[in-house]
């Protein structure tokens, strides 16, 4: 099993002694997101640029905010000026921020999920110039305002087509495609306990691949919050408001797939809970609905000791290949070298 870390995405400068510790104990990789407000990739390229040896990546690029034809570009330069330490994850995102904040239709998710990796792999192999003509997008665009003065291209750029690329979701649907088109998944919660949650629906996707794709090579990189201390209440109680943020009012209340996760895991009632004071606008009570059962369930929380016997958990569930690479959110220098003590 293998380390890495999440920066934040919410604003605020990185962390670069947290990064350079992390590069030091063995860490693979650094990642970097985006909702609406700091982009994903401006930190990435910072942390290549400050560091060696330990890959980083994007966790993850909306796709609604980019062409696929300029993330191409981006992993093709991220690659170069880094000796290829770039790792490219992709996302849909949700309706709210897609057509509230980038101003475009969600439409299918699964649909523009495929038709992007497949356009950027075909940039990155450089086999033949540009054409693509799907639902979502079409390359060259021939649609309604074109001048028709649009021709094939192939990049002028060198990239690694080897570069792994990750699809982000916790959704049977998503997992399912990332497990037949993807190099692997980064779901933002995940159970050690419970992995068939992920594992079987990624299954399914490898099933429908064919070609002999498994576990063994697919690496599912769950986001796992962490919080060490001597008080184990108050350590699950800084990771509550984040839960209860995403289960209760990241979406609709029709549509909120972190809502379903917890209620796949068990945590029917919960859930509802969680979402109704939420929605209702009662915040402290859907933060104080998070079950203590949840927060150790899908995080790292109390003192060292209690958070290296918690990762055993991790590494047996590695050990069939239902997880590849632990990614750390919220990580302090020193909670980084317990962790590197007890896995790597």
């Amino acid at each position: 099993m293998r380390l890495g870390m999440l920066l934040r995405y919410s604003g605020g400068p990185i962390n670069l002694d947290a990064v350079l510790e992390a590069e030091r104990l063995g860490y693979h990789s650094v990642w970097s997101g985006e909702s609406y407000g700091t982009d994903a990739v401006t930190p990435t390229a910072w942390v290549l640029a400050r560091t060696t040896k330990i890959k980083a990546g994007t966790s993850i690029m909306q796709m609604p905010a980019r062409t696929p034809a300029c993330a191409g570009m981006t992993a093709m330069t991220l690659q170069m000026l880094s000796g290829n330490r770039f790792l490219m994850g992709v996302g849909p995102s949700g309706p709210q921020v897609v057509e509230g904040w980038h101003g475009e239709p969600f439409g299918k998710p699964m649909t523009r999920t495929r038709e992007y990796v497949e356009i950027v792999r075909r940039i990155l192999k450089r086999e033949a110039p540009l054409e693509f003509d799907g639902e979502m997008y079409q390359v060259p665009y021939k649609g309604p305002g074109a001048t028709g003065l649009g021709k094939p291209l192939k990049t002028i750029g060198q990239g690694d087509p080897t570069m792994p690329i990750y699809t982000a979701s916790i959704t049977p649907a998503g997992l399912r495609t990332a497990g037949e088109i993807a190099d692997g998944v980064l779901p933002i919660f995940m159970s050690p306990d419970q992995p068939k949650v992920v594992t079987d629906a990624v299954g399914e996707g490898m099933a429908k691949a064919g070609g002999g794709k498994s576990l063994k090579s697919f690496d599912i990189a769950p986001y796992v919050r962490i919080r060490m201390g001597d008080d184990l209440q108050a350590c699950r109680d800084a990771i509550k408001p984040e839960l209860a943020l995403y289960i209760g009012g990241m979406g609709a209340r029709e549509k909120n797939f972190y809502n379903d996760f917890a209620k796949r895991h068990g945590y029917e009632d919960a859930a509802t809970k969680i979402q109704d004071a939420f929605l209702g606008g009662r915040r402290p009570e859907a933060v104080a609905a998070v079950p203590d059962e949840l927060v150790d369930e899908l995080c790292l929380v109390g003192s060292a000791d209690r958070i290296k016997d918690r990762l055993q958990a991790w590494k047996a569930a590695a050990k069939d290949g239902s997880v590849g690479t632990v990614l750390l959110g919220g990580a302090s220098v020193e909670a980084l070298r317990v962790c590197a003590e007890s896995v790597l």
